[in-house]
């Protein structure tokens, strides 16, 4: 460790919102101990934010490890999250120093700098532009539904403090961010002295001067009138992510989901009645065990009923120790794949329809960095998340600007400015 310059540190995330707010919170915190954060490959430690919802994601983190230790040999690889909470063994032969649970990660920047490797008295930095922040207001789920391992990596329902939620708001309003995604596991959960979602999103409003706030995954038995009242104001953005998992009833219920479908429909109906322009999103998956041909064509059929704005399609994929690894009628790997080519058939469709109804409308569009440096184009997205490109001889990063839609080219919404 060179000790005439401020020792660095490299974040990577996998997986989830809630995963990229506590990867950002260690990012201040690192900042905050007189670090510099960056975005490069290299770094004197570099910590791999885990994720293990699926096989394909135990394999992303695994290598992502293995890619970081060739490239910083002399430096410390440090694995957390949810594989490594699940199966640090497997994250240690892929190369980690260490790998430090669920449990372990809120304290990983006072660990590192208590073992040695300490800040000079310089002001950290971190790399990047800041445009939307992930703040996390729970954590854990209690649900168990059968195929999901998050209740076994993450633990029970527990939920932050108003206050201290509000406290890293108003942090991230003063670095410049313009925008914060509220995330947790199951936020519609939230409760803390008496205060629910609802009440917690209205604190934030009166609290702070935050410009957009974004509300993560709901369930629909959480999106109540309360909620959608103060989803009314200009400052909460119109989108809804909806986790349907599956159209079908029998199988719903065989996943342990706690509603069906038409108590889904209800949930998508308030939304629509009360905020006509919201986005509706979902998560679909395909091949669960024992799914059917008749199964999988309602889970078709319900999704082109609801007019998703945008759906997430991906198969499932067997957790050792959940209930559902244990099921039989398990689809095999070439149907479960063809099933998911016919969702995200069904995906595409989705989004084209869903943007081509705002054509010629006014929106407002946080931007984001420049595609590429010197190309003039800027992408950014609506207050109903659509994702917007326009070209611009000034710069828009990180600023809220008007355009008119004009319309789908190569399968990019554009917009034109206003002026």
């Amino acid at each position: 460790m060179n000790t005439d310059r401020r020792p660095s540190v490299t974040l990577r995330t996998l997986g989830c919102k809630l995963n990229q707010a506590e990867t950002e919170q260690l990012a201040l915190q690192f900042a905050a101990r007189g670090w510099h954060v960056t975005g490069g490959d290299s770094a004197d430690v570099c910590i791999v934010n885990t994720c293990t919802v699926t096989h394909i994601a135990d394999r992303k983190s695994r290598h992502m490890v293995r890619m970081l230790k060739k490239q910083n040999p002399q430096g410390q690889v440090i694995a957390t999250g949810c594989y490594a909470e699940r199966k640090p063994e497997a994250l240690l032969k892929a190369g980690a120093d260490i790998a430090a649970g669920n449990g372990q990660k809120a304290g990983l920047a006072e660990s590192v700098c208590a073992n040695g490797v300490s800040a000079p008295s310089l002001p950290g930095s971190i790399d990047g532009g800041r445009v939307r922040s992930f703040v996390k207001i729970q954590d854990g789920c209690s649900n168990f539904c059968s195929y999901c391992i998050v209740p076994y990596v993450r633990g029970r329902e527990t939920s932050l403090a108003a206050d201290d939620i509000i406290a890293r708001i108003r942090e991230r309003a003063a670095l410049g961010y313009r925008e914060v995604v509220l995330t947790g596991t199951r936020i519609g959960t939230y409760a803390h002295e008496g205060l629910g979602l609802a009440q917690l999103v209205k604190r934030i409003l009166s609290g702070t001067d935050i410009e957009r706030l974004h509300l993560s995954s709901l369930e629909p038995d959480e999106v109540t009138e309360d909620l959608l009242d103060i989803c009314g104001s200009p400052r909460v953005c119109r989108h809804f992510h909806l986790a349907l998992q599956h159209g079908s009833a029998s199988v719903l219920k065989r996943m342990r989901r706690r509603y069906t479908p038409e108590q889904y429909r209800e949930a998508v109906t308030r939304i629509r009645r009360i905020l006509p322009d919201a986005a509706v999103t979902t998560d679909i998956m395909a091949g669960f065990p024992g799914e059917s041909e008749d199964e999988f064509a309602e889970s078709l059929a319900f999704c082109r009923e609801m007019d998703f704005a945008a759906i997430h399609v991906f198969p499932y994929s067997a957790r050792p120790g959940t209930a559902a690894a244990a099921m039989p009628g398990q689809v095999g790997e070439a149907v479960r794949k063809e099933r998911s080519r016919t969702m995200l058939a069904l995906a595409r469709r989705s989004v084209r329809t869903f943007a081509q109804r705002f054509t010629g409308q006014l929106v407002d569009v946080l931007w984001e960095n420049e595609e590429e440096p010197g190309s003039g184009i800027y992408s950014g997205l609506s207050s109903n998340y659509l994702r917007i490109y326009t070209r611009s001889s000034r710069d828009l990063a990180n600023s809220i600007v008007p355009v008119k839609i004009a319309g789908v080219e190569k399968g990019r919404l554009w917009g034109e400015q206003v002026l």
